[in-house]
């Protein structure tokens, strides 16, 4: 059987405070989008686990983590191969990783038939990441604390977007470090955007822009397209979504952000779910 593992962007996200766990308090709108990793599971005599990029083959991937926890919880025999296949990039600020667990934990609940309820898949989620308990839902929603406590909600309508991302990425805990509750922000490129509905804004925009001056300046150019209704970083980055008017051709600006902005840019049209 396989699992589809979509990719997220962060509609909104705001950052509350530090929390004495070391973790960070959140309020922050997650949709799910067309763009998705794939894992195919099948019977085998013994754990198999393989991946077509050798760098996220080994056991501390989440997919590995994941299915050890689902075995722990069930007592199952871990018979089975797993082979993921990988579209969304890494350190995107995309959710990758996270979906692939919560594939991996709904996909050999439904193989083995083991039943565990939504809450029992929940609670493994979030003891391998905070956003894993969002992707097990595979709908929008508002997720709050760390970003455990999900809320099922629905997004006015779907957006066409358009993701880029530069060669680099940013580690996530990094950018959380680098967080700082401030006043008023100095510059315009972190004021809130609204669109269809929605108020566009990452509170983890600044911290990272102050070391990755590149994204702040792939967010003043998308926002200059006429194009583009709203663009905004996903999480802690590095990918930013431009969400475009209706009727554009976004491969278009995509190869446009390429000869302006950089050419090795990683670009892809998809839309929200």
């Amino acid at each position: 059987m396989e699992e589809l593992a979509h990719a997220k962007v962060n509609l909104s996200l705001r950052v509350l405070r530090r929390r004495e766990d070391g973790f960070h308090e959140i309020e922050t709108l997650i949709a799910p989008i067309t763009l998705h990793d794939s894992l195919k599971i099948e019977a085998a005599s013994e754990f198999e686990f393989r991946c077509g990029e050798p760098g996220l083959a080994g056991d501390d991937n989440l997919v590995v983590r994941a299915a050890c926890a689902f075995f722990a919880e069930t007592n199952r025999e871990q018979k089975v191969r797993l082979t993921l296949r990988k579209k969304i990039p890494h350190g995107a600020g995309l959710g990758g990783g996270s979906s692939d667990a919560a594939a991996t934990l709904r996909g050999l609940n439904r193989f083995f038939d083991a039943r565990l309820s939504h809450e029992a898949l929940s609670n493994l989620g979030a003891k391998l990441g905070s956003d894993v308990p969002f992707f097990l839902n595979q709908t929008a929603a508002t997720c709050s604390g760390r970003g455990e406590i999900v809320t099922a909600t629905s997004l006015p309508a779907s957006l066409n977007l358009l993701l880029l991302k530069p060669e680099f990425g940013v580690p996530t805990a990094w950018a959380y470090s680098r967080w700082q509750a401030k006043g008023k922000l100095a510059s315009t490129i972190y004021e809130p955007q609204k669109f269809a509905g929605v108020r566009f804004v990452n509170d983890l925009e600044r911290p990272v822009f102050e070391k990755f001056v590149f994204l702040a300046q792939m967010k003043s150019w998308l926002r200059q397209q006429s194009e583009v209704s709203a663009a905004l970083m996903s999480g802690s980055g590095s990918t930013f979504f431009a969400i475009m008017r209706p009727g554009t051709d976004r491969d278009a600006i995509g190869a446009r952000a390429k000869d302006e902005l950089d050419a090795n840019l990683w670009t892809r049209a998809c839309e929200t779910m």
